[in-house]
């Protein structure tokens, strides 16, 4: 179904507030065209699990598509990527070919990694997306462990590292973000705050609720940023990887954000934990039609240019989805590879 932006003035337009981050059109079209291809890949991936053409876990990142999208973009080729379990978002933002990450989804041979990690387990050392992990929390040690390396070796490469607030209570950040500040580490730790972990608030798990005031007791560079908007997911990022590779300090940082699925592919949209009025409100805040019609209103884009994306992502993620469907399962002799050296 195409997308047919609102010709309503939003209320709070501001056409100029991307003007001092140095910004072109076509950066801007391509953040907006990045999010539709997430939001696009995502729905199908829950069509296709719909059909038990994916197996075991599967977390959608509907509704924080402009916090890997802006994230990301603030990056070079040479930074590195760790995520969390939901993963599927961020490597498509990293630019991972849709059809590789698909045929993961469905565990064939042709994925990323090789069928055998699935939903949560995207890798891609060609582009640093040092990938998906599956363990709250267990990644974020190994972000500062590439941030050690570029600081050894004299690079200046920053790492950045996504989990959710969930992660925030467990001990493993809490001995990474004090090693990152004590050894003085380029590496920014952004947590996506989508308000529960599972099916727990926030307010019920965490006695400080602003996440990124962990940070306090590490004297660590910290902010939050609103993560249902792209250009402030970007220049909030942006400002904290430049700092990182200008002095070498970590920084925690909190988007803001909200998810409009479920926790994951098991766990009903609304749940027994959330109301239904409560993410319809929410949606009102929806990134994509926000930033879409933000650039519909300053005349950078279109609404042909809209329909023309909108039937372009339509073929990459049916390619996609034939791609995984033709492609072969992981031959058996394969479970007795990467398991003895």
């Amino acid at each position: 179904m195409a997308t047919v932006l609102s010709m309503k003035e939003p209320k709070e337009t501001k056409k100029i507030r991307w003007k001092d981050l140095g910004l072109s059109s076509a950066q801007l079209i391509d953040f907006y065209k990045r999010m539709l291809l997430i939001r696009r890949f995502e729905e199908r991936a829950a069509q296709e699990y719909g059909k038990s053409k994916i197996g075991g876990f599967c977390h959608l990142y509907i509704g924080q598509e402009a916090v890997g999208v802006g994230a990301i973009e603030a990056l070079r080729e040479d930074d590195y990527i760790f995520s969390a379990y939901r993963d599927h978002g961020h490597a498509l933002a990293r630019g991972m070919d849709p059809k590789v990450i698909m045929a993961e989804l469905f565990g064939k041979f042709t994925g990323c990694s090789k069928g055998m990690g699935g939903s949560m387990h995207m890798f891609d050392a060609s582009k640093n997306f040092m990938g998906g992990y599956g363990i709250v929390g267990g990644h974020i040690p190994l972000a500062a462990g590439t941030a050690f390396g570029s600081k050894y070796l004299g690079k200046d490469s920053v790492t950045i590292c996504f989990f959710g607030e969930a992660a925030a209570n467990q001990g493993v950040f809490h001995e990474t973000l004090n090693l990152a500040a004590l050894w003085k580490l380029p590496v920014v730790f952004i947590c996506e705050n989508n308000r529960y972990g599972m099916g727990t608030a926030v307010e019920r798990a965490h006695a400080v609720w602003d996440i990124y005031q962990k940070a306090s007791a590490y004297d660590m560079k910290r902010g939050w940023f609103d993560g249902m908007d792209v250009i402030e997911s970007y220049r909030a990022v942006k400002a904290a990887v430049d700092h990182a590779r200008q002095s070498n300090e970590p920084t925690l940082l909190e988007a803001r954000t909200y998810r409009f699925r479920g926790h994951s592919m098991s766990d009903p949209i609304h749940g027994h934990y959330r109301t239904k009025e409560e993410v319809e409100e929410q949606k009102k805040s929806d990134p994509v039609p926000r930033f879409g019609e933000e650039l519909l209103h300053a005349g950078i884009l279109t609404q042909k240019a809209v329909d023309d994306m909108e039937a372009e992502i339509k073929t990459i993620v049916n390619q996609a989805v034939e791609f995984a469907d033709q492609s072969p399962e992981p031959p058996a002799d394969f479970l007795r590879e990467n398991v003895y050296s």
